[in-house]
């Protein structure tokens, strides 16, 4: 009967940061940062979902610390973020939010990659037009996301086909503002039934139901408003740079017919995983497989700092020979 916010040992149990600090957004907005790892590795900024905290990415965080600049952040009215005077929120909220991380927290210039999860993934594609992430943006992982029908499309209401009565249903489940409790054996089936594949151990689902179960029912309610509504298709046609999408096939709340769907109209897709048997949380359901492809993204797309000298040498080179 536990109200604590993450578990506090095990692969699912928060590293301690380098460094926190506190970013200010475009409207005020305070939110929690966390640095980790070298200072001059490869930067990766990962931003959580709906109801999640920084502690969602506890098993990535500690393993790309090793050797990469790791950066996450608490959505705000999540985690250590407090929730928004202004309401109600919106997707625009997200993007400047994003951009004030990367702003206070990436150099001039320097490209990380960005992988956000869910609603995390939803503020990459919120942002897409905007210029810290033109900047910053070396290449993205969209994680168990979707751009629009989140609502029509989830399948979290059992036994129903689609239609209008599974649509109301859902919305009514997924908007509820009641609050959750604290953890309890029938608390953490409801949440694997809902957000998790039918196989998913233990540990796992204690490791979610922790960090779900923290999110305040207000901060709940009103995201779930953005996310009922949610239209952000013509940001997915606005990321130019190389774009990873990972779903798990057993997604409930984000249906792998959406990842599909964004795959398919990215203009610099370069590759869509399907994990099978995995639901919505795929971060905590598959670490190995979520981590591997950030660095895989980071391998590929960010230039090591030897071939940055030799961009600068060949730039200059140019230069004098012209």
């Amino acid at each position: 009967m536990s109200r604590l916010t993450h578990v506090r040992t095990g692969p699912y149990a928060p590293p301690v940061a380098a460094e926190e600090l506190t970013v200010t957004s475009a409207d005020g907005a305070r939110l929690h940062v966390e640095v980790h790892g070298p200072a001059d590795a490869p930067a990766v900024v990962l931003a959580h979902g709906w109801t999640c905290s920084t502690a969602f990415w506890a098993a990535q965080t500690r393993a790309l610390a090793t050797d990469h600049r790791v950066i996450v952040y608490d959505q705000r009215g999540h985690g250590r973020s407090p929730a928004s005077a202004q309401l109600p929120y919106t997707t625009d909220m997200l993007a400047d939010d994003l951009e004030a991380v990367l702003g206070a927290t990436l150099a001039p210039g320097q490209r990380a990659v960005l992988a956000g999860h869910s609603m995390g993934g939803m503020t990459l594609m919120a942002a897409a037009g905007r210029a810290k992430v033109a900047e910053h943006a070396a290449a993205l992982l969209l994680c168990s996301t979707g751009s629009s029908r989140l609502v029509a499309e989830s399948t979290v209401v059992p036994l129903l086909r689609p239609g209008g009565l599974r649509t109301r249903l859902t919305r009514a489940v997924l908007g509820s503002k009641a609050p959750l409790g604290p953890v309890t054996p029938v608390g953490k089936k409801v949440l694997r039934y809902a957000t998790m594949g039918p196989g998913s151990a233990p540990d796992k689902v204690e490791a979610c139901a922790r960090i779900v179960h923290a999110c305040p029912r207000g901060v709940r309610h009103g995201w779930s408003q953005v996310l009922e509504q949610l239209q952000v298709d013509a940001g997915v046609r606005e990321l130019t740079m190389p774009v990873a999408v990972l779903a798990g096939t057993a997604d409930r709340m984000t249906p792998v017919v959406l990842a599909r769907r964004i795959a398919s109209e990215l203009p610099n897709c370069v590759g869509l995983t399907e994990l099978p048997g995995l639901g919505h949380m795929t971060p905590i359901e598959a670490p190995d497989a979520v981590t591997g492809k950030i660095r895989e993204l980071s391998r590929t797309y960010i230039p090591t700092p030897a071939q940055v000298e030799q961009d600068r040498k060949t730039q200059e080179e140019g230069v004098d020979a012209a």
